[in-house]
């Protein structure tokens, strides 16, 4: 029996798939991706410098995280950053809400989905994406520092993508700050005995995150971080997420 003869014919491509017309869709397609990345990349040029807030969109608007998340973001537009958030509800909603009520930008980058997602009205600029990969770039584009609220999966796929944006130097070490200590506590005793013991990380891997409740702390942090440089890019950075 040949190599093809053992392929189940439900996993081989058909004629219908190779078609001239559905090669054409996902051309126009690829020139729709990129018409996202020149739009954002163009409006969004202005926001600088920027905390990009992560967190779960079921959080309710008496939740101590949303309160808490309103305040950090309230004191981090007061102190000169514009902040970003995705732009819905929950956590995304009470980031541009504390923003919007300070003295720079609100960004909210919006994703178009199903349900869940719904725009918040507290965004001085507001940019929609059909695209998950395409906001996840411009969260990494626009931040100089990460604020990770509890939030779920989608929560989790920004942290765990930003961790290793920065683990494998691909983009610059910024501040990465987990909010919620007795939320994120568990995460970081099974990150230390499991990856850590087994060497899927090094140790020194978990000194990319810090733990602070403390919204005066947190804003006190991303300035100490940058205090010998300024928040202006460097150029081997800048080179860095050009090639992201």
């Amino acid at each position: 029996m040949s190599k093809a003869e053992k392929i189940p014919r439900e996993y081989i491509t058909t004629k219908a798939e190779t078609r001239p017309e559905n090669n054409a869709r996902e051309a126009w397609r690829v020139f729709g991706i990129m018409s996202e990345f020149v739009e954002a990349t163009d409006r969004l040029s202005v926001v600088r410098p920027a905390v990009t807030i992560f967190g779960s969109a079921r959080i309710a608007r008496d939740s101590p995280y949303y309160v808490l998340t309103e305040t950090i973001a309230k004191q981090l537009s007061d102190s000169g950053f514009a902040v970003i958030s995705g732009g819905g509800p929950g956590v995304m909603e009470a980031a541009n809400k504390g923003a919007f009520a300070g003295k720079s930008l609100s960004v909210g980058l919006n994703i178009q989905l199903p349900h869940e997602q719904t725009s918040n009205p507290y965004q001085d600029v507001s940019q929609t994406f059909r695209h998950f990969f395409t906001r996840k770039y411009m969260f990494v584009k626009l931040a100089s520092a990460y604020v990770v609220m509890p939030g779920g999966f989608g929560t989790l796929d920004e942290l765990l993508e930003a961790l290793t944006l920065i683990q494998t130097k691909k983009s610059p070490r910024i501040p990465l700050i987990l909010v919620g200590s007795e939320f994120w506590s568990g995460l970081i005793v099974w990150l230390k005995t499991r990856l850590v013991v087994d060497g899927m990380i090094d140790a020194t891997d978990l000194d990319l995150l810090q733990i602070i409740d403390s919204p005066e702390q947190i804003v006190a942090t991303i300035f100490d971080h940058y205090q010998m440089r300024g928040f202006s890019r460097l150029p081997e950075e800048h080179e860095l997420l050009l090639n992201l």
